[in-house]
């Protein structure tokens, strides 16, 4: 899915790095997992994992890709779902679960109400994040897998994999530019295009890991790991403002919302990491209790915490060495002045303790 920050196109280079400071174990901990890219790259080197984050969304698919090692079967389903023709004699269970939801009436819903054009026509501004037919697919989705849930016809792998599937699914059909924070006033091409629900893919690594959902900082010396990733925020902005709409859907709690955007609250997900003086008192705080080998924080050139400073603040608890690298920045956050400063750097601060 469409992420800020999200590291699914430089983690390769990233591990690269590392391997070649021999930052290397058997044990991986993403203390800030968000769409769980870098989790599930170690997750498929065979580490044993552990992830967390605040989002809900990110604990969805935490459970689906990261404590899940088993295809479902939906033993408890299938023989009671509509039959249907399937030609194709390679289809998974999980396949035939999202050709069935696929499958399903529409629905007019809470996402429908509140996200669509015509749903939220009584607005100055109606929302435009998705059309009024999309709208209704995800309702009816999301009402469905809930129903299931609520029958005992789903296990709790099963449920977090369907939802995992929609909230991969909608990034390919919201009318935004990358982030939630706005929508597009005209649309996208891809964003009339009628939603069709995407199986995700899993990965078994024979290990048991542990996935969480709360403030990473509570589980700083709970866990003990060989590597330690950090990928916090690097900016002022929180993070669920940009993914207020992701989250919504993955809790589908019906929230209060306010403003244009029709934003959820998130006062009790805010992260410290957005405030340089709390940011660097935090990562201090990390690097003394954290049980590890290896501390690595992957940072932004461009981010609120000085490079000095950081130097300086993990210089306390071992070696420091610090690698960069170029890429091209994240589309959402080409704007204003930046729009002439299309590459930013990578930085990877690499502590061995």
């Amino acid at each position: 899915m469409r992420y800020l920050g999200n590291k699914e196109n430089i983690i390769r280079k990233i591990f690269e790095i590392l391997v070649s400071h021999k930052v290397e174990g058997e044990s991986f901990f993403d203390f800030f997992s968000g769409t769980t890219n870098v989790a599930r790259f170690y997750k498929q080197l065979n580490y044993q994992v552990y992830s967390s984050d605040v989002m809900y969304m990110s604990f969805c698919l935490q459970k689906a890709y990261i404590e899940n090692n088993a295809e479902p079967t939906f033993e408890k389903l299938l023989p009671i779902l509509p039959q249907k023709n399937d030609t194709n004699l390679f289809s998974t269970p999980l396949d035939k679960v999202v050709s069935y939801l696929n499958a399903i009436d529409p629905v007019k819903g809470f996402i429908y109400s509140n996200y669509t054009p015509e749903g939220s026509a009584a607005l100055d501004q109606p929302r435009m994040y998705f059309s009024n037919e999309n709208g209704q697919i995800i309702d009816a989705i999301r009402s469905e897998i809930e129903q299931l849930k609520s029958k005992d016809l789903l296990s709790e792998s099963e449920y977090y994999i369907l939802i995992s599937c929609l909230i991969e699914t909608i990034s390919f059909y919201a009318n935004i530019a990358g982030v939630y924070a706005a929508f597009h006033k005209k649309w996208d091409p891809r964003a009339v295009k009628k939603l069709v629900l995407r199986p995700i893919k899993i990965c078994d690594n024979k290990k048991q890991n542990f996935v969480y959902h709360t403030d990473s900082m509570s589980l700083i010396d709970k866990i003990h790991t060989d590597i330690i990733y950090l990928d916090p925020p690097y900016n002022q902005r929180q993070y669920l403002p940009n993914y207020h709409l992701v989250e919504t859907i993955a809790k589908y709690d019906n929230p209060t919302i306010r403003g244009v955007s029709g934003m959820r609250d998130y006062d009790m997900q805010k992260s410290s990491f957005c405030n340089a003086k709390t940011a660097i008192r935090d990562l201090e705080l990390i690097a003394r209790k954290a049980n590890c080998k290896y501390l690595v924080l992957s940072y932004n050139s461009e981010g609120i915490m000085d490079k000095k400073e950081i130097m300086e603040t993990l210089s306390k608890f071992g070696k420091v060495v610090l690698e960069q690298f170029e890429y091209a920045r994240f589309k959402s956050n080409n704007n204003g002045l930046s729009k002439t400063k299309k590459n930013i750097f990578e930085q990877l601060y690499i502590l061995k303790k």
